[in-house]
């Protein structure tokens, strides 16, 4: 997708962010978010508790969107922990790589070390093959912990990336 600019989200982005949630909610297919999530709750989970949250926009459309946290407190508090969401209409097309790159940059910039993915469903194989191409290893398998609609339950995996050398600590 051409003219992609990823930028910080802020609430006048969550109108045109609830229908990429609510679509990849509703499917149940890649996420622990109940299917009938309310907007209100969604916004509160996706955009206001998180660190910070960004979108993608192509044409001055948001086609993307991704938040990021710190995964735990204190002495785990230096690997934080992403979600992304693409539309329906781009996916295919490059923009959760650039959301992926632009979040390991800006985790960066904000003192992480590491970056962990909680609860990757099994059945995701396209984010999969995208983590483990960017450099992220599944260091942990949660057997049966993920209901699929269509394949009942599957194993969800935690992912991991160091993001700067252990030397820099």
């Amino acid at each position: 997708m051409n003219n992609v600019h990823i930028r910080e989200a802020s609430e006048q982005d969550w109108p045109a962010i609830w229908p990429i949630f609510k679509h990849i909610a509703r499917e149940g297919k890649t996420y622990a978010f109940s299917s009938d999530i309310s907007m209100e709750e969604a916004k509160q989970q996706w955009l206001l508790s998180p660190r910070l949250t960004f979108v993608a926009e192509s044409d001055g459309v948001i086609v993307g969107t991704y938040y990021l946290k710190t995964n735990f407190a204190g002495p785990g508090s230096h690997v934080c922990n992403c979600g992304y969401m693409v539309s329906a209409q781009a996916r295919g097309q490059g923009i959760a790589t650039e959301l992926c790159k632009h979040s390991q940059r800006v985790a960066c910039e904000l003192g992480y070390r590491a970056m962990q993915f909680n609860y990757v469903a099994s059945t995701n194989t396209g984010a999969i093959a995208l983590w483990k191409k960017l450099g992220y290893d599944i260091v942990g398998t949660l057997p049966q912990a993920f209901y699929h609609p269509q394949s009942g339950y599957i194993d969800a995996f935690v992912m991991y990336k160091w993001l700067s050398s252990p030397a820099a600590r």
